[in-house]
């Protein structure tokens, strides 16, 4: 039997190819939309957010001479008044020694890189969601467990968390918790927002993990009692794997959620990447520079992610679950 004649519209490189000139030319729409606006674009201004150099100079105290003694810099002025200029090697001089030097002078000086504030407030949302997902594992597995659990109490304490969580805003719970129990309990900002995170995704987690394990057929628990291998024993060897294996691709989707839901915590002065965003925006009057910017920031790290979770879920496969 002859095979099918593949249409043009299912070839794969002419897809690529369909798929690759329609974000072309949306990418030109948008840049001709945004050509014909009246706003000055400031990319310029961007690059010192990633990073700066900072000048360090060192200054004469009064007029004088420029000396050294003993290995030490000193600034004589005529009636022999002397005072010392602390600064090591990584300085640049910029007055030899033995010239007159006036008050105010710069006469050493050093330029440092440091990091802008797009790569501080980075640094504090992966900070903010590795702690989070931590705490989301260790909420989402215990709670699945108790929705599968034979105790009617364990079932009702988790359905009701589960509940009342998945039924409430994130924002409003950020807000819940960083004006009522923080201050109940002395909490900084950082770790109301990291539990706040870890609260909310733990029951999503839950859920999604809950929904694995039973997707499992019941036949193979079965299986393991007959061959009198323990509940627990064959939850490890035989359940969990696999159910992992096919919450995986969702649990990925719940960490990439954890990260974006993240600048949610901004709100509570946490100085991450979208509280970032705004003080450069109120400092620069450049909206759209910033705010693409910081997509772009945000994007990097959900693609890393899911391009990391694609190459789990291809070893899992391998593999038949985890090792």
């Amino acid at each position: 039997m002859s095979k099918r004649k593949q249409s043009l519209a299912q070839n794969k490189n002419f897809g690529h190819f369909l798929a690759f000139a329609f974000y072309i030319g949306l990418g030109y729409f948008l840049f001709i939309a945004a050509s014909n606006m009246n706003y000055v674009w400031k990319w310029n201004s961007i690059p010192k957010y990633f990073s700066y150099e900072e000048v360090t100079n060192i200054e004469a105290p009064f007029d004088g001479k420029f000396v050294l003694e003993n290995g030490k810099y000193f600034v004589i002025d005529e009636s022999d008044k002397k005072e010392e200029l602390i600064f090591d090697d990584s300085y640049i001089l910029d007055y030899q020694v033995g010239e007159e030097v006036y008050e105010g002078d710069y006469i050493a000086s050093m330029t440092e890189t440091k990091a802008g504030p797009v790569l501080q407030g980075l640094w504090v949302t992966l900070k903010i969601s590795f702690f989070a997902a931590i705490l989301t594992f260790l909420i989402g597995i215990p709670l699945a467990f108790m929705r599968l659990s034979s105790y009617t109490f364990l079932k009702d304490i988790a359905g009701v968390y589960v509940a009342v969580i998945r039924g409430t805003p994130l924002l409003v719970q950020i807000f819940l918790f960083y004006f009522i129990i923080a201050n109940i309990f002395e909490l900084e900002r950082f770790t109301a927002g990291v539990l706040s995170l870890g609260l909310f995704f733990g029951a999503y987690t839950a859920e999604v993990l809950r929904g694995a394990i039973q997707s499992i057929d019941k036949g193979q628990m079965e299986a393991s009692k007959s061959l009198g291998i323990s509940y627990f024993q064959a939850m490890r060897h035989i359940i969990l794997p696999q159910a992992f294996k096919r919450a995986l691709p969702t649990l990925v989707g719940e960490m990439i959620a954890l990260v974006k839901d993240s600048s949610l915590v901004s709100v509570i002065s946490i100085t991450d990447l979208t509280k970032v965003g705004r003080e450069i925006v109120a400092n620069t009057f450049s909206p759209f520079e910033t705010w693409i910017v910081i997509a772009m920031v945000y994007l990097c790290i959900t693609f890393t992610m899911s391009y990391i979770g694609h190459r789990l879920e291809k070893r899992m496969e391998a593999k038949g679950g985890m090792s």
